[in-house]
């Protein structure tokens, strides 16, 4: 009981450990966001993490295809991450960080909905409701109607929307599709349309600039092993909450950098969201739900500029 309960406790750390990684992570997006679309943040951001998916696919000695079995599916999910990633790193680039955040903390909600049609999933009142406190949450922070709505607010509703499509798409087809698939479709998209689109808004990147991506790039695969090493030692029940310790990380990146106090809204309705959220995730453990789809979310919403977290687990498990 106890080396359970010290690997649940060390899984909780280095998983706090590694969100802290990935909120650095996007506050350097932030203050790259401040001088380059986030077009050209994406696909350079995917140039760099290729290195580590070609160690990947040299290590794979299966020799399987790397065509899709759900061709469809794959299409789809595909599309949500990309949607996904330019959608986070534009709303990381002109919101305050913990708003950004408020709002993919909406992720969990949406999974849990999305649930219904394509898992078959059966939500019962209390998860219900808990949807429905959350949602009420995200419109606290928005607060539509008594101030505007920017192109970055509706960013972030489109970001946390793509997570939970790409997320529940994965619970559908992964048991069936080789991760390889899941990991490299979404990157090759990202570098034909970012690239593709690259010509209309290039800027020039000195040399401090270029180091920020390739530190971004570092700082992503840092975050991943982290997590990695949180969910191999600890309980998924007692991990996945600490992604809720970004919004700390954020209020204070953001008013040590960024001169960014969250409001009072936003503190509200972070609260009603992470509040939701916590509540789905434990009745999920409890056994109430057949297919956990937020529970088996291993991470934050994927932008497909990085190694799946997921993908990688099933590696270091010896499942391919």
């Amino acid at each position: 009981m106890a080396t359970h309960s010290s690997s649940n406790v060390r899984g909780a750390l280095t998983a706090l450990a590694g969100f802290a990684v990935f909120s650095a992570h996007d506050a350097v997006i932030k203050v790259l966001g401040a001088s380059y679309s986030p077009v050209q943040i994406v696909f350079f951001s995917v140039l760099l993490g290729f290195p580590l998916v070609t160690l990947l696919l040299i290590r794979d000695a299966s020799g399987a295809s790397l065509r899709p079995r759900h061709p469809y599916w794959t299409g789809l999910r595909t599309v949500a991450v990309v949607g996904t990633g330019f959608s986070a790193f534009y709303a990381f680039s002109v919101l305050p960080l913990a708003q950004v955040y408020a709002i993919l903390f909406a992720t969990p909600l949406l999974i849990t909905i999305l649930s219904i049609p394509i898992l078959g999933e059966t939500v019962r009142l209390r998860r219900w409701l808990a949807v429905i406190v959350g949602l009420l949450g995200v419109m606290i922070v928005l607060r539509p109607g008594q101030t505007e709505l920017s192109l970055g607010h509706l960013a972030a509703l489109a970001a946390a929307v793509g997570g939970s499509v790409a997320s529940i798409v994965v619970r559908k087809i992964g048991s069936d599709e080789r991760s390889e698939v899941l990991l490299l479709y979404p990157m090759i998209a990202n570098v034909v349309v970012m690239g593709a689109a690259l010509p209309f808004i290039y800027v020039p990147l000195p040399i401090e600039h270029m180091g920020g991506l390739a530190l971004v790039a570092g700082m992503a695969l840092v975050g991943t092993l982290c997590l990695i090493s949180a969910y191999k030692n600890g309980e998924a029940v007692i991990v996945a909450p600490m992604q809720y310790s970004q919004i700390i990380w954020a209020t204070l990146l953001g008013l040590l950098f960024f001169d960014e106090t969250p409001d009072r809204f936003t503190v509200l309705g972070a609260a009603v969201i992470i509040g939701s959220g916590l509540y789905i995730l434990f009745r999920e453990s409890g056994g109430t739900s057949e297919h956990t789809p937020v529970l088996d979310t291993k991470s934050r919403p994927e932008t497909g500029t990085s190694l799946r977290i997921g993908a990688l687990i099933k590696r270091r498990r010896g499942r391919r």
